[in-house]
């Protein structure tokens, strides 16, 4: 018999997450307490096939201008994507949106896109009522990974020969690249991450100093600052999470260009990962391919010259559950056009 319970247990929710080979840090017992911290409310779901936990899915209410929604960031995790797991645990959240007077789910579950599988997988949201959103790869769903378990000078011999040289210049120039650990660090990092977001015109994060010390507690992350004559140039935030270091957060100053401290940034943000056992080095999302003109071009071509490969997931998907949700659809769409994704 299936059943949805909540799990206030820390250590079976990440056990559970961390034994399931796609899993995800928006789905973490830690990723719901920065959440929190930010004031949403969180439901931490548990699907069970008698005593046995077989899912889980981690619901964050979202109150925007756009309406209200729950928010299914890389969730649900199932050991098996089974109709009756899914089916069971979608009614729960149901009954709970109608209590909380919620517009629409959005989902984005780490599920293979086309040629693995997509199709098929496209067509089970499809058939319940699900609709891509309209801004996609918000949640990563092209992403670009690296393997790490190569030693450095093989990983090294694989990048770009671009980036190879810019690396080796930023260390002939003498760029540092330090640990962050104080607020004053984090104030430095997100001046930059501010810059750059006005910089590229993109709409800065919420939460990532509650993301910053939350994660940081529990060592689940690491802030990395670049500097060149006493001058931070490149920060970035990584997080750290299963087998994976994550490139979540970053930013530079525009000027200084001809100093390559990104590169610099990165590459020793690889070796530290290397270091505490990572063997996946994920460079978080890219431009989809054949799209040129996407604002993430540049960004793509900077990360895809580490070396790595693509990897594709189903798109984000929304469930409307009420006709206000037509309402978040337009303003998306608009903002999706006026920003060429």
């Amino acid at each position: 018999m299936i059943s949805i319970k909540e799990i206030n247990d820390k250590k079976v929710w990440e056990d559970f997450v961390l034994s399931q080979p796609q899993n995800s840090f928006f789905q973490s017992w830690v990723w719901g307490e920065v959440q929190k911290a930010q004031g949403y409310k969180i439901w931490r779901l548990g699907v069970f096939d008698g005593k046995r936990l077989v899912g889980i899915c981690q619901v964050v209410k979202v109150t925007a201008r756009r309406g209200s929604f729950f928010h299914l960031r890389h969730g649900p995790i199932l050991a098996k994507w089974q109709a009756e797991y899914f089916d069971s645990l979608l009614t729960q959240i149901r009954e709970i949106a109608g209590r909380e007077n919620i517009w629409f789910i959005r989902t984005s579950p780490l599920l293979p896109n086309p040629p693995a599988g997509g199709q098929k997988n496209q067509d089970f949201f499809k058939k319940r009522g699900f609709r891509p959103v309209p801004i996609p790869g918000q949640d990563a769903e092209i992403a670009w990974i690296l393997d790490i378990m190569r030693p450095e000078e093989e990983l090294l011999a694989r990048m770009r020969k671009t980036t190879r040289y810019l690396i080796r210049k930023s260390q002939k120039l003498g760029v540092q690249v330090i640990e962050g650990k104080t607020e004053a660090d984090f104030d430095s990092f997100f001046r930059l991450y501010q810059e750059t977001a006005k910089r590229q015109g993109f709409v800065p994060h919420r939460g990532i100093r509650e993301e910053w010390k939350i994660l940081g507690k529990e060592g689940n992350l690491c802030l990395f600052l670049a500097k060149y004559q006493g001058k931070i140039l490149a920060s970035a935030l990584i997080v750290f999470y299963g087998n994976q270091a994550i490139y979540h957060h970053s930013g530079s100053l525009g000027q200084f260009s001809d100093i390559p401290a990104s590169y610099a940034l990165l590459w020793e943000a690889i070796r530290e990962s290397k270091n505490q056992g990572k063997t996946i080095f994920n460079f978080w999302g890219i431009a989809p391919p054949g799209k040129p003109h996407h604002p993430w071009q540049g960004l793509t071509l900077f990360k895809t010259g580490f070396g790595g490969e693509m990897q594709e997931f189903i798109n984000a998907y929304d469930l409307p559950l009420t006709p206000f949700y037509w309402f978040t659809y337009f303003v998306e769409t608009i903002r999706r056009i006026s920003r060429g994704y």
